[in-house]
């Protein structure tokens, strides 16, 4: 089998999907309140998608995550879960939510073989939730959580992005809800992406390391070797099944071992998260309906591509134009 190497020996196993820039929410780390979305005809298809999840894992990836946008406002989203989930060769399939869905796809995504989960959660508080989601409501989160465990899937995580002065007063209660639930979390630094007008990214910046303090003064914290092949380093606490992870771009940067490329709902072989190195998937789509070998010479050639390392700043300068949405989450 063909394998994907980057030119710093780096293979890539795993590949983040969007299936849609549209969302339900408007969280103010992510997009802007008043978002233009694209056309129908720029983004791929479902078919087209599952053919670039199929053409990832005949080249060896064996994880893919379907992000947003909200994945589960893209119609027909069971479909695709179902058409993934049945290539030969996948081993972790996963989805980001915001969760607000999951009342209504929760069982249908876990028969159609979706295994993992990752759930926005940044607040337990019901206004502050509105604040920073803008639109959402916590309460349809909360019973999103809990349909996905009734659902039976392997595991499911909580993602809080934690911003200074909005909700880093409220880290020791995630934790806790998550130990109550009985599921993961990890804390995400945020990443400079799009020019959010909400607040001011220096300011509100919150490290790992800061946010692991705050824990430990009620958990010790015992770092793991697990891994979801993902960037979250994991911590077990010793009377909890739970697992704590952290995600940090600035403080820890993880580029020496990333194993992962996005593709955004364009058709956009993103190479790096941090980075506008790119290759366009749509256009050979497009001009080679279903020719396989053509999608996968494309992704091949793309691989030099792919940069050492990203340059992430916690000083609020904004070093890539496109929002989280339009990247994939």
């Amino acid at each position: 089998m063909t394998t994907l190497i980057d030119n710093f020996d780096r293979q890539v196993r795993y590949v983040r999907i969007s299936v849609t820039d549209r969302c339900d929410f408007r969280c103010v780390y992510c997009m802007s309140e008043d978002m233009t979305f694209l056309p129908r005809a720029q983004i791929l298809t479902l078919e087209e998608l599952s053919m670039v999840a199929r053409a990832f894992v005949e080249l060896g990836v064996e994880k893919i995550r379907l992000t947003g946008g909200e994945p589960l406002v893209r119609r027909d989203i069971d479909q695709l879960v179902s058409d993934i989930g049945e290539l030969p060769g996948l081993k972790d399939f996963t989805m980001t939510t915001n969760g607000a869905g999951l009342g209504k796809y929760a069982e249908s995504l876990r028969q159609a073989g979706m295994q993992r989960l990752n759930i926005s959660l940044d607040s337990l508080d019901p206004e502050r939730f509105h604040r920073l989601t803008r639109t959402g409501q916590l309460g349809k989160v909360i019973d999103g959580i809990r349909a996905a465990k009734d659902a039976g899937f392997e595991r499911i995580k909580l993602n809080a992005v934690i911003l200074k002065g909005r909700n880093d007063d409220e880290v020791l209660d995630l934790v806790e809800f998550a130990r109550q639930e009985g599921v993961d979390i990890s804390f995400i630094e945020e990443m400079p992406l799009g020019d959010v007008s909400d607040h001011s990214r220096a300011e509100t910046f919150c490290s790992s390391d800061e946010v692991q303090s705050m824990i430990e003064e009620r958990h010790s914290l015992v770092p793991t070797t697990e891994t979801t092949l993902g960037p979250s380093r994991y911590f077990r606490m010793t009377d909890s099944e739970t697992r704590v992870g952290f995600i940090s771009p600035h403080s820890h940067n993880f580029c020496s071992t990333c194993n992962r490329v996005r593709v955004t709902v364009e058709g956009r072989l993103l190479l790096c998260l941090g980075n506008e190195h790119s290759v366009d998937l749509r256009e050979v789509l497009r001009r080679y309906p279903g020719d396989m070998d053509a999608l996968k010479t494309r992704i091949i050639e793309a691989m030099p591509l792919k940069p050492e390392r990203h340059h992430f700043t916690t000083d609020g300068d904004v070093q890539v134009v496109r929002f989280m949405n339009m990247t994939g989450g």
